[in-house]
């Protein structure tokens, strides 16, 4: 036996302490005669902890052999096999990493589960595995109320405080498609280093600050403390005394080696979680055994004492010597349940290792977007019902309107269309948003659909996941481009991700509304003025849409929210801050830029782009303020040379429709790109390399993007960025005029 192998010696370890009888001390003096637990409840929990165990010891096996890709284990923390069994499957349950023998137990409240076998597919990465099919090894269920979670650093956490918020909301609002109980909780597990993560310090804040408020937010955070960060050691108390005494916090210490303790414990924060709708923070201390994951080597960092002492602390020596005292078993019922367990493992395990793998790029990226529909649209509001809602403005509606007048008309009309949608965001509601977009929502459809968040770009997309679990198609607000960083990983990390790793099984629907770019004139500087889209281009499966006018706006954000509602999208829409109230197109108080509300049919679908002009000599390509400027340009352009160009604006970034944008090009030899986004990393950057890959033809295309600069302040905030001007000039130079 290997003294590196600490797998096998925890292995060893076990059957001959309990067959010795050498155990570990209690650390909690409880017995089950003072309770009301029942002997058969501890028995299924051991069981639990036992398979979790041995799926742990063969996956370092066949890791070796070089048939199992991902050893992070549960061993040490089988204590939350426990909750599997305190709180029901009909609570959504955002899981820890190490949550196996949370899974295996839960899954008894469920007849059919095959656990073992459903977590062996995903440790083998099989394409048969029915959660994420091959793409990660999670824990996850759509019958048992588990999205998968991949995140290792807390990232879960504002989800699953929006999904808790949205319980009762839901509930108030009488959402049909809400998918959890009216007295549903909502649970949340976590490793102890993970607390100190901006993304669980904004979750634990924003939980506060609701209740805080009066509002209602049932979520039983569990903090699973092994005492270690990978190697870095979490000070013993850090915990305790950064949660124990926080206001709006019920904060609950249980003993995760000690079955007894920790059933009472959990039923107790069950209880008052799903009682009282506030948080609950359950502190379960517990060992790390194995290391961090099966590339660990503990002995680095840590002294061979120290390891030793922690193996002796297992935790399920703790739970034999709790069934054996407490005579519920006998040394030998549980040599032989280990020894029945070990067996069981190995021939599924053994079953999963020959089952599919995903071998195509297809394959893999099948579920990047669902291929299910929720089902029909809900109807269209009637005349009258409009008419009540829009009140004096309805007749306004037939008027031009800037961009955010017709924005906010749109709003009005998909709230009262989709009952499940909701707006939040800094500032949205009272004040109607910094430029009025979202002005008036708040009093026609009232505090339950539109509200105000804290200053927490990560809470408000957190937020906006958690509301799509069940069953909303959010409408958050994010105030200014610049701002979407201090929550990149939300949308890259959580949102996106959610279909790929689930195959489709879960989706979190929303459309983010994101006010950005530049040339804005008496408001600048960087964070007001962002030119770059870049952290959009890579994101797979994300819709990004940037409209160029209001009447485009109406008719592509009617097609974000159908997207969202009937496919489970996520939609970045950008709405061009310069545009919102602008006019104008060519000289004052020509109103070639204000347009009348669109009929409540219009769309313009997902990668569907407009034209203006057939002429050939020259074509523009273009989005956002690019086609304001570049519609400027064009007609001088054309009194210049004397001949017809065409402008095109793409409008949808994520989505463009390569081929048909070539056949629109046809014959024409010119093409200036005209991005009003930083050169380095913008869109266009990406379509001058597939149009030259793509065409048939030699082309004379040339990019004129913004510089790769931040916004400056005043007279200079647009000495960057593309020019009407420069456009002229560039597009006379590539027609040699």
């Amino acid at each position: 036996m290997s003294l590196f192998n600490r797998a096998e010696i925890i292995d060893t370890n076990f059957t001959q302490f309990v067959k010795s009888g050498n155990f570990p001390g209690a650390r909690t003096q409880l017995m089950l005669s003072q309770t009301n637990i029942k002997p058969f409840e501890l028995i299924s929990i051991f069981e639990s902890q036992v398979l979790s165990r041995h799926m742990d010891l063969k996956a370092r096996i066949l890791k070796d052999d070089g048939k199992c890709f991902y050893t992070i284990g549960s061993s040490g923390h089988e204590g939350n096999a426990v909750f599997g069994k305190v709180f029901p499957f009909t609570d959504m349950a955002f899981i820890h990493y190490r949550s196996c023998p949370f899974f295996i137990e839960r899954s008894k409240q469920v007849p059919g589960s095959t656990p073992i076998y459903d977590i062996g597919l995903s440790f083998m990465a099989s394409s048969d595995d029915p959660i994420s099919g091959g793409r990660h090894k999670v824990f996850g269920s759509k019958i048992l109320n588990i999205p998968p979670q991949t995140s290792t650093i807390a990232s879960h956490l504002p989800k699953a405080v929006g999904t808790a918020f949205s319980i009762d909301r839901a509930k108030d609002l009488n959402i049909s498609e809400r998918q959890l109980k009216n007295d549903s909780i909502v649970l949340c597990s976590f490793g102890d280093a993970s607390v100190n993560h901006s993304t669980a310090l904004s979750a634990f804040n924003v939980a506060i600050w609701i209740r805080s408020k009066g509002g209602h937010v049932p979520i039983t955070f569990i903090c699973e403390d092994n005492g270690t960060g990978i190697s870095v050691p979490t000070d013993e108390n850090w915990i305790k005394q950064n949660f124990k005494n926080r206001k709006g916090l019920n904060y609950i210490q249980t003993d995760g080696l000690h079955l007894i303790d920790l059933l009472i414990k959990s039923r107790q924060a069950e209880y008052d979680c799903r009682i009282n709708r506030s948080p609950v923070f359950l502190h379960m201390k517990t060992v790390r055994l194995m290391g961090h994951a099966g590339s660990d080597v503990e002995s680095g960092y840590k002294s061979l004492s120290d390891i030793e002492s922690t193996e002796f602390n297992d935790p399920l020596l703790h739970s034999a010597r709790i069934l054996i005292e407490n005579r519920c078993l006998s040394a030998e019922d549980i040599l032989s349940i280990y020894k029945l367990s070990r067996q069981q493992v190995n021939h599924v395990f053994d079953l999963t290792v020959l089952k599919p793998k995903l071998e195509t790029s297809s394959e893999v990226m099948a579920s990047i977007v669902t291929s299910k529909s929720s089902g029909l649209l809900p109807k269209k509001a009637t005349s009258n019902a409009r008419k009540n809602l829009f009140g004096k403005e309805f007749d306004r509606l037939s008027q031009p309107q800037h961009m955010a007048k017709l924005i906010n008309y749109c709003l009005s009309d998909i709230m009262l269309r989709f009952k499940n949608t909701i707006i939040f965001g800094e500032d949205v509601a009272q004040k109607g948003g910094v430029y009025n977009v979202t002005a008036n929502l708040y009093k026609q459809f009232g505090v339950r659909r539109v509200f105000n968040s804290p200053l927490d770009e990560t809470s408000i997309i957190g937020f906006g996941i958690g509301f799509a679990h069940n069953g909303f198609v959010p409408i958050p607000e994010i105030q200014f481009l610049a701002y979407i960083h201090n929550a990149e990983d939300q949308l890259r990390g959580e949102a996106a991700t959610l279909s790929f790793f689930s195959k489709g099984n879960f989706t979190n629907p929303m459309v983010l509304r994101v006010p950005g770019l530049a040339y804005q004139k008496g408001f600048g500087g960087h964070f007001h003025n962002d030119n770059s889209l870049t952290i959009f281009r890579d994101i797979p499966g994300l819709i990004l849409a940037v409209p160029s006018n209001g009447a485009d706006a109406v008719k592509m954000f009617r097609t974000a929210i159908r997207e969202a509602h009937e496919k489970g999208r996520v939609v970045i829409f950008i709405e061009p801050i310069a545009l919102y109230m602008t006019k104008d197109l060519h000289k004052p108080k020509d109103r070639k830029w204000s347009f009348k509300y669109p009929p409540l049919n219009d769309e313009i679908p997902v990668g569907k782009f407009a034209t203006y002009g057939n002429g050939k000599a020259l074509i523009i390509i273009t989005y956002g303020n690019g086609l304001y400027l570049s519609l400027q340009a064009k007609k001088d352009i054309e009194k210049k040379s004397k001949k017809k160009i065409t402008v095109i604006d793409l409008r949808w970034l994520s989505d463009i429709d390569i081929p048909k944008l070539l056949k629109t090009i046809g014959n024409c030899k010119n093409i200036l790109i005209v991005d009003e986004c930083r050169r380095t990393g913008c869109h266009g950057e990406g379509l001058l390399v597939q149009l030259v890959e793509n065409a048939k033809k030699t082309i004379n295309v040339k990019l004129y993007a913004a510089d790769d600069s931040f916004i400056s302040l005043g007279f200079a905030a647009t000495v960057t960025l593309p020019r009407k001007e420069a456009i002229v000039e560039f597009s006379l130079e590539l027609m040699n005029v």
